[in-house]
Formats: structure tokens, C-alpha cells, sequence
């Protein structure tokens, strides 16, 4: 049935279009141009596969559709830049140029795909543009589905995506790979951008569900993918299994009507122990490379996010939430707030010292947070501070807190969930 073919036909272009868009923009030297030739083969897919059937390499039969196309491009392009004797010439040098299509699929997809990921990611682009461009060339997603991840009107993420083109070809952002001092930057941004993929589909912003998966799983790949293509970057190995740690709690996370379970409420049960063994030997394989390129340093020092992935590793070690190793945890907190400073880092090492040594010693810093200019419109800062002000038994402020929580938050069931925890602060008058 055509139904069934133009399933298959989705399927393989999920899979294929990043390597098809890549090894395109190596030659074209433009990732507008590049994906314009991808789609062309897509069209052409779609009128021939539901007849002659998908063939045994799709893939190389993509890439040789597009690369006919590619020729015609050249031919175009020659023709308006060169004087009509010249065309074949010219045209001899480009063909000439051009790699074995079938076996570029093989041999190149590699660097093509990581020189892809370089690019997409490319701190020219604004982190939206970033995002929106990355889903859409490596992730094979459509217009419409980031739109609908993101919440964000169509038109709005169609024009991220044509203005973050449009700029990585006027600033001539060259298809390669960063070297020397401009590696780590660049590296820093591409993990920033799959890790905000990640997490607005572990911790949904904004909307009526409380979880978005399909983000979650699309953020895995590309990070899956990356420890691929960068085996040796020790950061890329921490990333991934910060997510394959915290993606397995994903069935406890959700209640059977869609409300939010918090970690310390959570089923453990529930929780997949393959992604927390693939997250446990990620994290391992990113601390002994870490230790590796830091070699000659004293007190080597993991990256950040091997170091909240060490904390994800806390939690998925215990069999029960009282198993928990808090005073651990706090340590690794403090050393990633050396490492990277921020007040959410501090929020969230005060709810640690909370745990491990009590809540008045965790309020006590929550306290030194409260006038924090960029917390101010943070949820989770009145969040944590109702639950500690609840334990302290100071009811009438921890409801308080939870209101206000819940007038930041513009996720529906977080917000549920906090009025919800609001109510139960003027149920009783002692601590839980």
C-alpha cells in the first residue's frame, strides 16, 4: 500500500538525512543549498518509491538522487558566472571534485556529520536559531514538529530556521571542523544546544503536559551520535550520561493522569536499568578521560556536565530514596560551583545540604539566594522554599511560596502540582 511506503519513506529520511545533508553541504558548501538538494531527493523518493518499492540502500540512492541534482546546481550556478565556452571546463572541474557518492556514505559521513553539528550549532546563531536549526538538519524533524515541541508558532520557527541559514551564508561560516582555542567554545555550544533539547523535553516550560519524550529521545540520538563522532572529548561522554541517567526515570516521573512525581516520590522500580547502566559507563568512560587529558594536573577536574551526571549517578545507585548519599552529593555540588558558578548551582547544592544536614542548614542558604536578580522570576527558588519552610513546620509561609511558585511556572501541571502542595499547608500545622 502507498500508505505503508510513504512510512518507510519517513523512516528512512529520519535516518538518513542528516548523513544526506551533510555529505551535501561538504561539496556545496552551503547548508541551505544542501538541504534544498536533500528535499529535492525526498520528492523524488516519494514519486518512486510507492511504485518501484524502497530500495536495499536508500540511502545511496538519496545521495545519488541528490547529487544529480548537485551536478544541475554547478551547471546553473556556471552558467550565470562563467562565459558559455568555459561551461565545460568548469563543469569537468566540479564533477571532478565530486566523491563517490554511493561510498561517501561509508567513508566520510563521520566528519561530515560532526563538521554538520559544528555548524548548526555555530555561536553566530542566537540559541533559539541554534536549537530550531539543529532539530531540523540533524534531529529530521519537520517545521510543524518543532513547532509543536517547542509550543512556538509555526511561522516563527520557519523563519528561525531561513534566518539562521541565511546568516551562516552571509558570515561565510565555513564547513569544518573548529581547531586549537576555538574547539572548546564551539564544543561548549553544541552540547548547550542538544542539552536545552533535553531538557524542555524532560521539564516541558511551558504547556499541559509535564513531560515531552519524543525531545528527550531526539536529544539522546544526537548525543549518542556525537560520543560517536568525538570519542575522545570527555565532556560529550558526561552529557550523555547525565541524559541517559535522568531519561530513565521517565516513567516514574508521570502519574497515571499526567501529574508530576517528584524525584524523592518516585517508584524507583520504574526506573529503566538499561539507560542507567548505559548512563553508568558513559559517566565512567568520561571521568577516565577526564583524568587522561588532565594527566599532568595535581587535582584533575571533571567538566560540568560529567560532574551533574556524577549526581545523577547518586540517585540511580539507590536502591530507595533514603539510600540516597546526600553529603556526596553536596560535595560534587560544591565542586561545580567552583567550576561553574551560578545561582541555580547554589540552589540546588542548598537543597542538598537540606537533605544531608537538615533543612534549617539548607534555608539558610536558600535565604542568602532570595534577593538574586536573575532568580527573581525563577519558580523553583519559592518551590524549594516552601518545601523547606513546611519541614521547618512555618506553614502559613511555605503556602505562601507554593502559591508563588505556581504564578511563575507557565507549565499547567507544575502549576497544579504546587497549589496542590499549597492546600496541604493549611491541612496541619506540623512539618512533614
Amino acid at each position: 500500500m502507498a500508505t505503508d511506503s510513504y512510512r518507510a519513506i519517513d523512516a528512512v529520511w529520519r535516518i538518513e538525512s542528516p548523513r544526506l545533508i551533510a555529505g551535501l553541504a561538504r561539496i556545496v558548501r552551503d547548508i541551505g543549498v544542501a538541504e534544498d538538494l536533500a528535499q529535492d531527493a525526498l520528492v523524488a523518493a516519494l514519486e518512486q518509491w510507492p511504485q518501484s518499492g524502497v530500495p536495499d540502500n536508500p540511502g545511496a540512492w538519496l545521495m545519488a538522487a541528490a547529487k544529480h541534482r548537485a551536478i544541475d546546481h554547478f551547471r546553473r550556478n556556471t552558467r550565470l558566472e562563467r562565459k558559455h565556452e568555459e561551461l565545460g571546463r568548469e563543469l569537468a572541474i566540479k564533477e571532478a571534485a565530486m566523491p563517490d557518492f554511493d561510498s561517501a556514505l561509508d567513508d566520510d559521513v563521520g566528519d561530515d556529520l560532526l563538521r554538520l553539528v559544528f555548524v548548526s550549532c555555530h555561536p553566530v546563531l542566537s540559541t533559539e536559531a541554534r536549537v530550531a536549526l539543529t532539530l531540523r538538519l540533524l534531529g529530521g524533524l519537520t517545521t510543524e514538529e518543532i513547532s509543536r515541541a517547542f509550543l512556538t508558532p509555526e511561522p516563527t520557527i520557519a523563519q528561525r530556521i531561513v534566518r539562521a541559514k541565511r546568516t551562516l551564508a552571509e558570515k561565510q561560516i565555513p564547513f569544518e571542523f573548529p581547531s586549537g582555542a576555538e574547539l572548546s567554545a564551539r564544543l561548549s555550544s553544541v552540547l548547550e544546544v542538544v542539552y536545552l533539547i533535553f531538557n524542555e523535553g524532560y521539564s516541558a516550560t511551558a504547556g499541559d503536559d509535564w513531560m515531552r519524550p519524543a525531545l528527550c529521545e531526539d536529544a539522546l540520538r544526537l548525543g549518542r551520535i556525537l560520543a560517536e563522532l568525538a570519542p575522545r572529548e570527555p565532556e560529550v561522554h558526561g552529557l550523555v550520561a547525565l541524559m541517559e541517567i535522568q531519561a530513565s526515570r521517565s516513567r516514574a516521573r508521570v502519574g497515571p493522569s499526567g501529574e508530576p512525581i517528584l524525584l524523592l516520590e518516585q517508584n524507583r522500580a520504574r526506573w529503566d536499568q538499561l539507560l542507567i547502566r548505559r548512563g553508568l559507563a558513559a559517566l565512567e568512560r568520561a571521568e577516565k578521560l577526564s583524568t587522561d587529558v588532565r594527566s599532568e594536573m595535581k587535582n584533575p577536574i571533571a567538566g560540568s556536565y560529567t560532574l551533574q551526571a556524577a549526581i545523577a549517578a547518586c540517585h540511580a545507585r539507590a536502591r530507595t530514596a533514603d539510600e540516597t548519599d546526600w553529603k556526596q552529593i553536596v560535595a560534587i555540588y560544591s565542586e561545580l560551583a567552583r567550576l561553574s558558578p551560578s545561582p541555580v548551582v547554589e540552589l540546588n547544592r542548598a537543597v542538598a545540604v537540606a537533605m544531608a544536614f537538615g533543612p534549617a542548614a539548607g534555608f539558610e542558604l536558600i535565604d542568602a539566594l532570595a534577593s538574586e536578580p536573575s532568580l527573581a522570576s525563577y519558580h523553583l527558588l519559592p518551590s524549594v522554599r516552601g518545601d523547606l519552610l513546611k519541614k521547618l513546620g512555618r506553614m502559613d509561609e511555605a503556602r505562601f511560596e507554593f502559591e508563588r511558585a505556581a504564578s511563575l511556572t507557565s507549565n499547567t501541571r507544575e502549576r497544579e502540582m504546587l497549589m496542590e502542595r499549597a492546600k496541604t499547608c493549611g491541612e496541619g500545622t506540623t512539618g512533614s
